[in-house]
């Protein structure tokens, strides 16, 4: 269901609980509303994503290579779960909660953050830095990587 590549129509309940061969009732059992599943569904890509990232900074200590693996793993996570990318693009938010946007956005800032201070640890660690501002490069990267995910989902349709 989230995979689908019609976004202009809006996921309910019933096609979610038709789609993964359960009952309506039985998505409610465990979820008390849709809006709940989709913050379930933001938390898990939260975990995934921000846990990965922990442990690349604590493995590696090359600027570089943590840097590349970072962008590999926002890379591979989209490639791996489509249905979950609709979520961080936001195509399978668009007729939900604009809090459930806001949730995304947060975690975009916090990669970002995470890639600005590797960018800027280069220099305590190297004693050198970039030439351009960290901050600058850290959104590329990050902005790379988000059209790449849209690129992704736009491919799917």
């Amino acid at each position: 269901m989230l995979e689908s590549s019609d976004g202009s129509q809006r996921i309910t309940t019933a096609k979610l609980a038709a789609s993964v061969g359960v009952s309506e009732a039985a998505l409610y059992r465990h979820f008390p509303s849709k809006t709940r599943m989709f913050d379930s569904l933001i938390e898990f890509i939260e975990d995934s994503l921000i846990t990965r990232i922990n442990l690349i900074l604590k493995d590696e200590k090359d600027t570089t290579a943590r840097l590349r693996l970072i962008v590999l793993l926002l890379l591979g996570f989209g490639e791996r779960n489509p249905g979950l990318t609709r979520i961080l693009t936001g195509h399978a938010l668009m007729f939900e909660q604009d809090r459930l946007q806001g949730r995304i956005n947060q975690l975009f800032e916090r990669i970002e953050a995470q890639l600005r201070q590797v960018l800027r640890e280069k220099r305590m660690r190297e004693g050198e830095g970039y030439t351009t501002d960290e901050t600058l490069l850290a959104s590329q990267l990050l902005a790379f990587c988000e059209g790449m995910l849209s690129r992704f989902v736009r491919s799917r349709v």
